[in-house]
């Protein structure tokens, strides 16, 4: 849902026009209701609108009218902690690599670092929701400035089309789906996808996809991209100033832009795979989602910021993502757990994604 999802739909947008030569951009329909620069997306029309699937179970029916206002409460220092938690861990590991310049402080750095990458990915998601900070004008700049901009994600394009996913999760409108069709596949499957991830293909398939989405049609075409790309090219243009300044681009280089093409990618895909791929109900809110319970490594990489508690932020997407593990206790004191598609840590998510039930795809 963040920069592989925005990137490889992007990539199937731009082959499908490619097969197409010679078709105006939105005559394929098909092409139209996966396309995320779609037209209802940039009208806005579905941003507020409560998930069609919450129907049978509300929120009202777990919470009393107290509960649910005490979880809704935003906090602009816990959207600041949560921020300077993502760029102090990063900043650590840049000073401990500069003191003890190894491969193993290297390496340390790249898991830790791409971990904290998917985390600015997630505080982006968390502010796409209007859930990071209390004061508007601080979520909107804040989010944008140091986590989609950093990310090279687009924080209007994407709240436009993630807002489809949560009305229509697991259907065919729902413009995500794609990315969970396919599981389970096959173990070499899975393996062949975990490691183009870790030697940067995925990441370098992804963004000239994208960025050859983005350029499409020649009308409007300036418009479109700076749109886009516009923040994300004034923060890596200080961004980089700063390490060239300080004669540190090897910092850059390794610690920065290594993670983000290496291990970001793998611990993203991990985390998108256990949201929503392979469930065993597409149709009851509480089994197309999935809650993992993460350990203390799991949280530092593949599911940084309560980002496990999936079923829980889709149950309620208007609470701030630390405050979803209460609404977790709450939903198991209440009886709510047996029936709930709960998992026990990433490792089971990858078993459950891997040839299960033998119908495994071997793409």
């Amino acid at each position: 849902m963040t920069l592989l999802l925005q990137a490889s739909m992007a990539y199937r947008l731009a082959h499908a026009k490619k097969k197409s030569a010679g078709c105006a951009c939105g005559a394929n329909d098909q092409t139209n209701k996966w396309n995320f620069l779609s037209a209802e997306a940039r009208a806005g029309r579905i941003i507020d609108r409560m998930s069609t699937q919450w129907t049978h179970i509300k929120p009202s029916d777990v919470l009393s009218t107290d509960e649910s206002h005490t979880l809704r409460q935003r906090s602009d220092l816990w959207g600041l902690w949560l921020l300077a938690h993502a760029w102090g861990v990063t900043a650590l590991c840049w000073v401990l690599y500069s003191a003890f310049p190894n491969i193993a402080t290297w390496l340390l750095g790249v898991v830790l670092i791409g971990g904290r990458q998917l985390g600015l990915a997630i505080l982006m998601h968390e502010g796409s929701h209007g859930m990071l900070f209390r004061t508007r004008g601080l979520n909107e700049r804040l989010t944008t400035w140091l986590a989609a901009a950093p990310m090279i994600i687009s924080l209007g394009e994407y709240r436009r089309r993630h807002m489809a996913h949560h009305r229509f999760t697991r259907t065919d409108k729902d413009p995500e789906n794609y990315l969970y069709t396919p599981f389970p596949v096959s173990t070499a499957s899975m393996t062949r996808k975990i490691l183009r991830d870790l030697v940067g293909a995925t990441f370098i398939r992804t963004q000239i996809g994208l960025f050859r989405a983005l350029w499409g049609a020649p009308e409007g075409r300036g418009a479109r991209l700076w749109g886009f790309y516009g923040p994300s090219v004034v923060f890596y243009a200080v961004f980089i100033a700063g390490f060239a300044l300080a004669g540190r681009m090897d910092l850059f280089l390794l610690l920065w832009l290594v993670p983000m093409a290496t291990t970001q990618m793998a611990f993203l895909r991990i985390r998108n795979i256990s949201e929503h791929a392979a469930v065993p109900d597409l149709e009851d809110p509480l089994l197309n989602s999935r809650t993992t319970l993460a350990n203390a490594f799991e949280r530092m990489t593949c599911a940084p910021y309560f980002v496990n508690y999936h079923i829980e932020h889709h149950m309620m997407p208007y609470i701030p993502c630390y405050r979803l593990p209460q609404l977790h206790r709450l939903l198991l004191d209440r009886g709510y757990g047996e029936r709930m598609n709960i998992v026990q840590g990433y490792r089971d998510i990858l078993r459950i994604n891997t040839d299960m039930s033998g119908r495994a795809n071997a793409a």
